[in-house]
């Protein structure tokens, strides 16, 4: 969304508060094709500001003289454009996660952007035609047996954006003029100016804005075990869980637990009680970047787990227990220099060979992952 509207359309939000026709059953058993997604708006959201959204999505300043010619796309009229726009008081429009997903946006700057009847198109018959899914409205939970839905949290996002026309021609018409971010529970602009709004519990991953991403946790069941703990080794003193928590459909879950500072946690909801014959869950990283959390130790670690106890013919519950993280390999034992001492004594011991450059690769685990794995099982 930066010099075209179009090059991001696929990124649209939408608003929790509407939704459309279910047009798959149609589609699939009745034969029915080209459906059109006709939304349907809580009376919440006609109520409430931002669409459920932290802010406006999308905020223009565009001249008060309208007309076709307003934007063109020749370069021989730019400076009269220029003129016009000095000359005439700009009028500020806003529109909402809904305005954005429905066209509403789109079709008011039609007198400005001569790009706007072509996404129009695009947005009807694409994402509000498609026969199965109108994918810029609530999504439920797809039918997969088990989804882990994992993301960071924490880190300062873009929610927001400022635009006014620049006075050339397409595509470079646009230019954003300012940023609303959110970080941790308040929203802020990038010049400093004030910014109203409903911030959410946290912030987002650097890239996709918290709302969107805990999306997933409305696809837990009834009751939900939360659990939070250290994303390093730990042996958990630091393990903060709360058992069947009640869930409303479609809601967000946001945990009363405390957190020690300069500490990264993970938080964990899975499924109490699930859909029959389902499994959900979702992890919260701490500051766990969009780009690189596939390049996480962490969670390389917890995945890892994860798939060793469900292949476990010994293994009891649905989950692995969080209620201990130990070194499971050579390389996570290290010195601990406080101490003159290998750290993880009860897993880790000094043992040198031929080679070792350091203290640190000279501790080493005291018995074999096999043995250690067994704890996971409970």
């Amino acid at each position: 969304m930066y010099n075209s509207f179009g090059s991001s359309l696929w990124l649209m939000p939408f608003s929790k508060h509407c939704r459309a026709d279910n047009a798959y059953w149609k589609h699939f058993f009745d034969g029915k094709e080209g459906c059109y997604h006709t939304q349907h708006c809580e009376d919440v959201e006609f109520r409430s500001n931002y669409s459920g959204w932290p802010t406006d999505i999308v905020n223009i300043e565009v001249p008060s003289a309208r007309g076709p010619d307003a934007y063109p796309s020749i370069s021989e009229v730019a400076q009269e454009i220029t003129n016009t726009m000095e000359c005439s008081r700009p009028v500020q429009m806003s529109f909402s996660a809904r305005e954005v997903a429905d066209g509403t946006f789109f079709k008011a700057i039609q007198d400005y952007d001569p790009d706007s009847e072509r996404l129009v198109y695009q947005l009807r018959k694409y994402y509000q035609g498609d026969p199965v899914l109108n994918p810029l409205t609530p999504w439920d939970r797809p039918p997969l047996k088990n989804i882990f839905c994992i993301y960071g949290i924490g880190s300062k996002t873009e929610v927001g954006y400022y635009f006014a026309p620049s006075g050339k021609p397409y595509p470079d018409n646009w230019i954003i003029t300012d940023i609303i971010y959110e970080l941790e529970g308040t929203l802020f602009s990038r010049s400093g100016n004030s910014v109203s709004g409903n911030p959410g519990a946290t912030s987002g991953d650097e890239t996709v804005p918290y709302d969107s991403l805990s999306w997933c946790k409305t696809w837990l069941g009834s009751k939900v075990n939360i659990t939070r703990a250290p994303q390093s080794e730990h042996d958990g003193s630091d393990v903060q869980t709360v058992l069947n928590v009640e869930h409303q459909k479609a809601k967000d879950l946001v945990p009363n637990m405390t957190r020690t500072p300069h500490v990264k946690y993970i938080t964990y909801y899975e499924d109490a009680e699930s859909i029959p014959g389902k499994r959900t869950a979702v992890w919260e990283l701490d500051k766990a970047n969009h780009r690189n959390i596939v390049r996480s130790p962490v969670l390389m670690r917890e995945l890892w787990l994860q798939m060793w106890h469900d292949i476990h013919p010994d293994a009891v519950s649905k989950f692995v227990t969080k209620a201990k993280r130990g070194p499971l390999r050579d390389v996570d034992c290290y010195w601990d220099y406080g101490k003159a001492r290998c750290a993880w004594p009860e897993y880790c011991e000094y043992r040198y060979i031929f080679g070792d450059v350091h203290l640190g690769q000279s501790c080493r685990l005291k018995n074999s992952s096999t043995d250690l794995l067994l704890h996971y099982l409970l």
